[in-house]
């Protein structure tokens, strides 16, 4: 098909771009499917040690192969209180340099065998029976779309090194002088921000270095400023988010212009530096991929031992609130669905933060009811505990099963159901904590009194139930899926303890120590510690993978 040089240069670089992009994308999910449970597992281990932080940051992000995806996903943490500010930095300092790999990848010089990976892993894809095959062919056909991808694109620039106006307009961004140099970061940051992915931005810099559509120097110029235009996302996804997620939006916007900013004064000896290391002698793709590596590793090293300074710098540009923020899980919806393997963590935390809750619940219930006089304010933090665990609830089973209409692996998907399983339980439990609150409150405004002996018991109960949740918490927050056989011997205990309350009350009753009224709510009350243990127990099966 002939075709008009502009028209050529249009369809063989969208083409390119767009198969580029999907099969990062696809490469992207077929980790994630594999590594899962590696990435949920690296992502509890962040702690405020920066070199921990920074090297899950590079692991995570060399996985994932998006630093906007692990940048949106750090931002959507701490959003959530599930990252300190100070984490936060570390783990974004470290996806500067695991940004990177994809420079590599495309520097390996295989992608004239682009287009036979992809049939290849097509194919194994297509007829795999067994899914761990199916989605490492998966990631082995996003691979093979982004080398084929890029011959596209190759093809497609090849024909503006014969166009005199477009050589003419490349001259004026020689970084030569330092406005060219100016205008050689702007135009990389302003594609970047545009196309939303610096994979993409360095690809396409590369392809039009080795087609000798610009030279050396302005492809590191540009990459420079594709390091700033990558920070769009973060600030995008930071958008009506608490103080703390809009810092660490802010931390890695300031972290990529300081460096660029560092590097500009620099510019000529960073050039000297990189023929030093890589001789024009070597391939350009790889010269390429080493200075993007090298000025991230370089900046890492340079700003990490003042991560704390830098940490208080960005809370003084970006100054709190001045009323109190409320944290939402919803307003990290979109931030997770690209990332179900972090997403599923993320979800299990606030799991975690429902069981704590439970447990407050069950302490003040305990002060309600051994306390002679009414305590108003515990009584209405029980109830609106039990409507934030409702809303919860919701956002959880929403969030959950928006991730499992992607792609997501058998593993995956069990975590998600025994996660809307364990949300569900939570919630019925506080349930059962207001339903007990209620009666006890019913019996005081009527007046009404438990026996002595009775309120005793029931005390004593209680505690016996506040030590079950709590050792299920414990599970809970631990991931221990061996709970089961202790959970079932304690439950069995429980509830003789409660079978033996209800004769001892019936006795009372019999011998006239307390009226009938009493005694239905009292076993009301027994009733619901039962389904409390129940439900709890529930809880436990959940984590044992029982169904």
């Amino acid at each position: 098909m002939n075709l008009s040089i502009p028209l050529q240069i249009t369809f063989g670089v969208m083409g390119g771009l767009g198969l580029f992009l999907y099969g990062m994308k696809q490469m992207s999910e077929g980790m994630q499917a594999i590594a899962g449970p590696k990435l949920r597992s690296l992502i509890r281990k962040v702690t405020d040690n920066r070199l921990n932080a920074c090297g899950i940051g590079i692991i995570v992000t060399g996985l994932i192969q998006s630093s906007s995806v692990t940048t949106v996903m750090v931002v959507g943490m701490v959003n959530a209180g599930l990252m300190s500010l100070r984490q936060a930095i570390g783990v974004i300092m470290g996806t500067n340099i695991g940004t990177t790999v994809t420079a590599w990848l495309i520097a390996l010089h295989i992608a004239d065998y682009g287009l036979p990976l992809l049939g290849a892993a097509a194919l194994v894809y297509l007829f795999a029976k067994h899914e761990r095959i199916q989605y490492t062919a998966m990631m082995f056909l996003g691979l093979g779309m982004i080398f084929y991808g890029l011959e596209l694109m190759k093809g497609g620039l090849s024909p503006l090194r014969s166009l005199p106006a477009f050589l003419e307009l490349m001259s004026s961004f020689n970084p030569a002088t330092l406005s060219g140099l100016l205008a050689c970061v702007a135009v990389g940051a302003l594609i970047t921000a545009v196309v939303q992915s610096s994979s993409a931005t360095v690809a396409i810099t590369v392809t039009m270095t080795v087609t000798q559509v610009i030279d050396f120097n302005t492809a590191v110029a540009l990459v420079l400023g594709q390091n700033i235009g990558t920070t769009i996302t973060a600030f995008l996804s930071s958008l009506g988010t608490n103080t703390d997620a809009k810092r660490t939006a802010a931390a890695h916007i300031f972290f990529n212009i300081t460096g660029v900013l560092i590097m500009i004064p620099l510019f000529n000896s960073y050039l000297w530096f990189l023929r030093q290391v890589f001789p024009e002698t070597l391939p350009v793709a790889s010269r390429i991929a080493f200075s993007h590596t090298f000025f991230n590793l370089f900046i890492v090293l340079l700003l990490l031992p003042l991560l704390n300074q830098y940490a208080r710098l960005v809370r003084f540009i970006v100054p709190a609130r001045k009323q109190k923020e409320i944290r939402h899980l919803t307003h990290l919806d979109v931030r997770m669905f690209d990332t179900p393997a972090i997403g599923l963590e993320q979800s299990y935390r606030e799991i975690i933060q429902m069981s704590a809750g439970a447990g407050k619940m069950m302490t003040w219930l305990r002060a309600v009811i051994a306390e002679p006089e009414p305590n108003r304010d515990l009584e209405k933090k029980i109830f609106h505990r039990e409507e934030v665990f409702d809303v919860i609830q919701k956002e959880v089973v929403e969030f959950i099963s928006h991730m499992m209409t992607g792609v997501i692996s058998q593993n995956a998907s069990l975590e998600a159901r025994k996660q809307i399983r364990m949300a569900d339980e939570y919630e019925t439990i506080s349930d059962y904590v207001v339903s007990i609150l209620k009666l006890w409150c019913r019996l005081r405004d009527n007046g009404l009194e438990v026996s002595d002996p009775g309120k005793q018991e029931l005390l004593g109960l209680h505690d016996m139930l506040a030590d079950y949740l709590e050792m299920v918490q414990a599970a809970v927050q631990s991931g221990n899926d061996d709970i089961l056989s202790r959970a079932l011997s304690d439950g069995t205990v429980i509830t003789n303890a409660i079978k033996g309350m209800r004769s001892r009350h019936l006795t009372r009753l019999e011998a006239s120590e307390t009226s009938g009224i009493v005694s239905l709510v009292f076993m009301d009350i027994l009733a619901a510690y039962r389904r409390l243990k129940d439900h709890s127990l529930n809880i436990a099966e959940a984590l044992a993978g029982e169904k």
